[in-house]
């Protein structure tokens, strides 16, 4: 048993280092909760060293059990890092800043575990048309921990009156439910494979566009479909053909996506024309009127 009083400090020490050298940049470039909780690991890793706890059987245990979560939650890393747009990378936000002066804005929530930067280049003709862009990062990237992230980047921008929150996979999730608060800010909700938890059927101020992929593995067509109950009965629904899960941002392959049978770049141009034309369609008036 002797050898099992390393094994704390080991487990501590090894997994931060393995998970920085295999996600340096993302994390780095994420939120910073997750580098912080991955620092503070190591600190224990080095305290057990000088000082080994006994080997316990409840001392293993609660160390996996700490560990355990922090390499699932290890993130897709982007594999196409900038769009065009001016970029502008903050603690917990990117902003895509148009060279025009800013017509509207829109708060991007990211998927679980995917890097933020796996969205800029999608966005970035949002931004070359005047949208001011900011993707929200998530501690541990979950939108789900920050979903009041959307009022922080309103109130930070108080010239920009008309926005609107959207999100891919979970972070539409986030973003569904900012837009469910009423803000009168929010003037539409841009859900890319994704649908809301809340019942905004009632919401005829609310422009929604769901845009969603035909072999989407997590997102199905079936999903979307169930999700019309909860949408205004005049949201606009896009659904690329042959795009899966993934294609909604540049990270790579999911494992437990369906299988496309379009490129990754023919649908990608295919959401980032429905997002245009998203944006481009004139807002409500009025709260409480439908304006179309």
């Amino acid at each position: 048993m002797r050898h099992l009083r390393w094994a704390t400090p080991v487990a501590c020490l090894g997994v931060p280092a393995w998970l920085l050298a295999t996600r340096w940049s993302t994390t780095t470039h994420a939120h910073p909760a997750y580098l912080v909780v991955l620092v503070l690991v190591a600190c224990a890793g080095v305290a057990a060293a000088v000082r080994p706890p006994r080997p316990r059987w409840f001392v293993l245990l609660a160390v996996a059990l700490l560990l355990a979560p922090l390499v699932w939650l290890r993130p897709f890393p982007a594999t196409a890092l900038a769009g065009t747009a001016r970029t502008v990378d903050h603690a917990t936000t990117v902003e895509l800043v148009p060279s025009e002066p800013v017509r509207d804005g829109l708060v991007f929530y990211p998927g679980a575990r995917v890097d933020p930067r796996a969205y800029l280049r999608l966005l970035s003709p949002l931004a070359e048309r005047g949208t001011l862009v900011v993707v929200v990062k998530a501690p541990f990237d979950f939108a789900l921990l920050t979903p009041g992230a959307a009022e922080d980047v309103l109130d930070a921008h108080p010239d920009v009156r008309d926005w609107t929150v959207g999100g891919h996979s979970l972070g539409g999730v986030a973003a569904g439910r900012y837009a469910a608060t009423g803000d009168p800010r929010v003037r539409g909700l841009l859900l890319w494979a994704s649908y809301p938890v809340d019942d905004l059927s009632g919401r005829a101020d609310l422009d929604v566009w769901s845009i969603s992929g035909e072999r989407d593995g997590f997102t199905t067509p079936a999903d979307v479909a169930d999700s019309r109950a909860v949408l205004p009965p005049d949201t606009r629904y896009v659904q690329v053909p042959g795009a899966v899960h993934a294609f909604f941002g540049d990270y790579g392959d999911q494992p437990g996506d369906g299988v496309p049978t379009t490129s990754r770049e023919t649908a990608q141009e295919a959401i980032v024309a429905a997002s245009t034309e998203a944006l481009a369609q004139p807002r409500t008036a009025d709260p409480g009127t439908s304006g179309r």
